[in-house]
């Protein structure tokens, strides 16, 4: 049984009934991979980014339990660029680079293979000021990507795409924009648009499976029949 380490943040990482609709990517890969060969173990967590993830010692038990062919997805950026924080602020250059490193050299010496992946986009990254955007981090992790010959699937560019092609109206149906009285455990509504509901961690995993076929057999053997049958024929996301 292959299994796939995924470290990250609220964006990818699973959650229970307690915090619903709130979904992580992390949860809507489990709908596309292999579940005979292949599992999810899912590390991610709530507002961590590479520094604060690795300090707290979270890092330590994936490594422990790493297995030659697994595979250790990396998925960190959000909170990195918070520089009011200095618990979580991990420069783009220097000190989320280094992690990223020690991340991929960690996974290398277990025998895993590390997949980087850019962080998924806000619904309104088109009206975030400088300071709110990726570039700098995406940037820095396609350096370090292409410096290790790791995969670096940059799901910032596709999840901007896609929020693009639906435009203001439909986007926000896959992030936690919630009317009042709906969700328990929102009952005044929310307007969050970085955290995702079950369409969009859907959506967004989905353009992941794309991005993992396109990396070779290796890579797509982690996905099943029916999703390589539903690439294959060029429909639209599935919803």
């Amino acid at each position: 049984m292959i299994t796939i380490y995924w470290v990250g943040d609220s964006t990818v990482q699973h959650n229970g009934i307690l915090t619903y609709p709130q979904t992580g990517i992390g949860q809507g890969l489990e709908r596309f991979i292999n579940k005979q060969n292949v599992r999810i173990e899912n590390h991610a967590k709530n507002g961590r980014s590479t520094k604060s993830f690795l300090e707290e010692g979270r890092f330590a038990p994936v490594c422990q339990r790493m297995q030659p062919g697994d595979f250790l997805f990396i998925q960190f950026g959000h909170n990195d660029q918070k520089q009011e924080d200095p618990a979580r602020y991990a420069p783009a250059d220097t000190v989320y680079a280094d992690n990223l490193r020690l991340f991929i050299r960690a996974a290398k010496q277990r025998g895993a293979k590390p997949v980087l992946i850019t962080p998924v986009t806000r619904c309104n990254y088109r009206q975030l000021p400088p300071e709110r955007q990726f570039a700098p981090w995406v940037a820095a992790m396609k350096q370090v990507g292409e410096a290790t010959d790791t995969p670096v699937l940059d799901l910032t560019r596709l999840s901007e795409a896609l929020v693009d092609d639906m435009g203001d109206e439909a986007a926000p149906q896959l992030y936690m924009t919630l009317p009042a009285g709906v969700f328990g455990n929102y009952p005044e509504g929310l307007s969050d648009k970085t955290h995702l509901q079950p369409l969009g961690a859907l959506y967004f995993a989905a353009l992941i499976t794309g991005m993992l076929r396109a990396q070779g057999e290796g890579y797509a053997a982690l996905l099943s029949e029916e999703c390589i049958r539903w690439l294959d024929s060029g429909k639209p996301l599935p919803v």
